[in-house]
């Protein structure tokens, strides 16, 4: 369950949510460097088996082997990080963006959530999950 909401960022064509954007400290205190959180359950199942069919470290063995993908996957943190700070200052936070980037994928859900809420192009790896499960899931068909 998302906590810290400030806005829907992303919306099914039907209307609802599908990525939430969320503060970067919680309402407790807690520093939250995940700003953008997917919601839609088809998104969600769809993007965990991807995970667990270890499409995570292909995707980190790429980055570690492909520059242009590197390059293209740090834009994307820096983006992460510009939008995080359009909520506000976290000094604990500093730097950290989420999902692993910009070195490794540790969570598609974070990128996927990027990905949808700033628009292709932004998200490399973001993208690349969304077509991996277009035949399960995508954001042109409502399956709420």
């Amino acid at each position: 369950m998302p906590r810290g909401v400030v806005e829907v960022a992303a919306r099914c064509v039907c209307g609802r949510p599908t990525v939430v954007r969320t503060a970067p400290r919680l309402p407790d205190g807690t520093p939250f460097p995940t700003t953008y959180y997917l919601t839609a359950p088809g998104a969600v199942a769809a993007v965990s088996t991807l995970e667990a069919n270890g499409v995570m470290a292909e995707m980190t063995h790429r980055l570690a082997e492909d520059p242009e993908l590197a390059a293209r996957y740090r834009a994307a943190h820096e983006d992460y990080l510009d939008r995080r700070a359009e909520l506000g200052d976290v000094p604990e936070i500093t730097g950290i963006s989420a999902g692993g980037m910009p070195a490794r994928v540790k969570c598609l859900h974070v990128l996927v959530g990027h990905a949808l809420a700033r628009g292709r192009g932004v998200n490399p790896l973001g993208d690349e999950a969304l077509d991996l499960i277009a035949d399960e899931w995508r954001p042109t068909r409502c399956t709420c």
